[in-house]
Order: C-alpha cells, then structure tokens, then sequence
C-alpha cells in the first residue's frame, strides 16, 4: 500500500492530522511529519528555505525506507511538496495542494509577511501563535477545532516562526508549475484568509494533470472546519489515482 505522507504548514504540526490518520487508516498508511520547528520537532533547529524543508522530508522518507507516496501538503507545506515533486518527480504517486499557492510573498494574505515579522517581533511568539491560528478558521478563535491547533501553534518558538516566514518570503514555484507530472488534487476553502482565489486558480490552470474542490463557508482550515468532507475527498482522490 502505497503511504500518504502529510506536510502541515506553518505553525502547524502533525498532531492536526489526526482526524485524517483515523479516516484513512483502514485503507491507507499515514505518515504525518512535523518540519523542525514546529509540532513534536520544536527542539529542532529551524530552517529557513523551503527547498532546505523539502530536502528535510525526503531525507526522513529515505531513513524510514518510504520510496513512492502520495504527498498532501498544506498552506507553507503546499510550497514545500511543490518542491519535492519537483525534485523527485519518479516518486510521487500524486499530489495534493491543500490552501496553498505557487507565490510565498502571499498576495492577498490577511497581512503581509513583512508586518508579521514586525508583528512577531513585538509579541512574542505565543501572542503571535494564537492571533495567526485564528485567522485560519470562519468563526476566528470562537470555532471548534481552534483551540487545539492553537496549541499546536504554540509550540513554535520565536527563531522558528522567523525562520518559516523568511523561508515562504523568499520562495516562489511558479516557474516549475507546467513541469509538474504527478495526477493533483487542489483544495480550498472559499473564506481563505491566506491563500486568494487567484493563487488557487493558477495552480488549477497551470499544473497539466490537476482536479479541483472548492469547499464552501471554510478558510484555511478546511481539515478542522468540515473533516467528514475533507476525508472525503482524499478518500476519493487515492482511490482513483
């Protein structure tokens, strides 16, 4: 069975996954990573491009024997398996890009990465954690699943919430998106408060081999707001991969 390797995205970590190991397990193995700096992993040293992420999850696949695998990953991890795909093309069975874009200078995000780094900065990392988490829910900080992944949030320290905005800063896929060979599944949420239509609308027009879900009345934590459809659609997508 070939595995679904899943890739949070900033602030975020593998624990938030754990409705979608549940979903899948009786058909698929997951494997949930946390990047260093983040999640189970915060003790790690941070890193501070995408292409330094990318490199990092492929080198875990390789420790752990995984050689061909579905690849999920979600809003900063979108650009980091955008990455991977394109450097180990022969071992991505398909693609999913979950609230994510091609651009990592977010045009359209709720605030520019400029003020989040001042806004960082100046509040401290828990502060920062908390108020960013909010904005990646319809309801802000009175939703649901907010808490938890708020905490998972809080886990990033100060260096590592730097070092992830200078790493989407500094990143852009655009050039590499027609190349991208892997069948792809793009979601998102039509409230997204990160990633603008536009973003979505060039990854779906510009990768060759690509199917779209528009998931209404979500933001950019489709995963949290509506799990029973998101597990759905992966459901749907590696069955007919």
């Amino acid at each position: 069975m070939t595995p679904l390797v899943m890739v949070h995205g900033f602030m975020g970590g593998g624990a938030q996954w754990d409705g979608e190991v549940a979903a899948l397990s009786d058909s698929h193995e997951v494997i949930a990573l946390d990047l260093p700096g983040f999640g189970r992993n915060a003790d790690l040293e941070p890193i501070n491009t995408i292409g330094g992420f990318a490199d990092w999850v492929t080198e875990q696949l390789e420790k752990r024997g995984v050689r061909q695998f579905h690849l999920l990953g979600h809003s900063m991890g979108g650009m980091i398996v955008q990455d991977i795909a394109r450097k180990v093309p022969d071992r991505i069975a398909s693609l999913i890009l979950y609230a994510t874009g091609a651009k990592g200078v977010l045009p359209g995000r709720f605030e520019t990465i400029a003020q989040s780094k001042a806004r960082a900065q100046t509040d401290g990392a828990r502060t920062t954690a908390r108020r960013i988490a909010a904005t990646w829910f319809l309801r802000g900080d009175a939703a649901p699943g907010y808490a938890s992944c708020a905490a998972i949030a809080e886990r990033a320290t100060l260096p590592a919430i730097m070092a992830g905005l200078d790493a989407m800063e500094g990143w852009s896929g655009e050039a590499a998106l027609a190349a991208l060979r892997p069948k792809t599944l793009i979601i998102w949420g039509d409230c997204d408060r990160t990633y603008a239509w536009a973003q979505t609308e060039q990854l779906w027009k510009t990768i060759p081999n690509t199917r779209l879900a528009v998931v209404p009345a979500c933001a950019h934590a489709v995963h949290l707001e509506k799990p029973d459809l998101f597990a759905a659609l992966l459901q749907d997508h590696l069955s007919h991969v």
